[in-house]
C-alpha cells in the first residue's frame, strides 16, 4: 500500500523518530510547529501530526482530521462532527492539561480502518480524570448552570466512542493523557 502525504512547504528537515522500531520506514518532519508520521498496513492507515499547544494550530488540526475523515469515506455530516469534537478536545488540552497556550506537544493520530476513523490525542500535561467532570445540567438556565462539562458532553454526543486513559511515567519521563475517539462509517442499506 502506498501512502502519499501533503507536506507543508515550511517543513524541510526529515529524521527518523527516536522511538521508531529498527528497520522502520517512519520519518518525521522536524519543525517548531508540527511533524508528521505516516504508517500503513493492509488493514489500516495511520497518520500522525504533532502540534504545539497553541490556538493558532486549531485550523491545522481540524484540516488534518477532516482530511482523514474524508479519506475514510465518512459523510460530510460525520466529517464535521469529527472536526468539532477534535477542536473541542484540542482546546480542552490547551486550557486544562497545559494551563494555557504553550509549546508543549499535542499529538493527533488518525487511524483509518475498515469500519471508520479512530482519532487519538496524546498530551503529557496534567492528568485528566473524566469522572471528575460532572454531567452538565442541560435543564438549568444559563445563569444557574455550572461552568465546564459541556465540551466533554459534546464530544460524547458527536462521536460513537470516547475513551480516556493515562499512560504512567516511565524511565524518568512524565505520564501522558490519551483521548481516543471513534467515528464509524455509515452504511446505506
Amino acid at each position: 500500500m502506498l501512502i502519499t502525504a501533503r507536506w507543508r512547504p515550511r517543513c524541510s528537515l526529515f529524521q527518523q523518530p527516536q522511538n521508531a522500531l529498527p528497520g522502520s520506514h517512519e520519518y518525521v518532519i522536524v519543525s517548531s510547529k508540527d511533524c508528521m508520521i505516516a504508517q500503513s498496513s493492509d488493514e489500516n492507515t495511520v497518520h500522525s501530526m504533532t502540534y504545539s499547544a497553541r490556538y493558532e494550530n486549531l485550523e491545522d488540526v481540524r484540516d488534518f482530521v477532516g482530511q482523514a475523515a474524508e479519506t475514510c469515506g465518512l459523510s460530510p455530516t460525520s466529517i464535521y462532527k469529527v472536526e468539532l469534537a477534535v477542536d473541542e478536545a484540542f482546546t480542552n488540552i490547551i486550557e486544562h492539561a497545559y494551563g494555557g497556550e504553550s509549546y508543549e506537544e499535542i499529538q493527533c493520530t488518525c487511524k483509518i480502518g475498515e469500519d471508520g476513523l479512530t482519532v487519538t490525542l496524546r498530551d503529557c500535561g496534567r492528568p485528566f480524570d473524566p469522572q471528575s467532570v460532572p454531567d452538565p445540567d442541560l435543564d438549568a438556565s444559563l445563569e444557574e448552570r455550572e461552568p465546564g462539562g459541556l465540551g466533554l458532553f459534546f464530544m460524547r454526543q458527536l462521536m460513537d466512542e470516547v475513551h480516556f486513559s493515562f499512560i504512567p511515567a516511565v524511565a524518568g519521563k512524565g505520564g501522558c493523557n490519551l483521548l481516543t475517539m471513534v467515528k464509524r462509517r455509515e452504511y446505506s442499506n
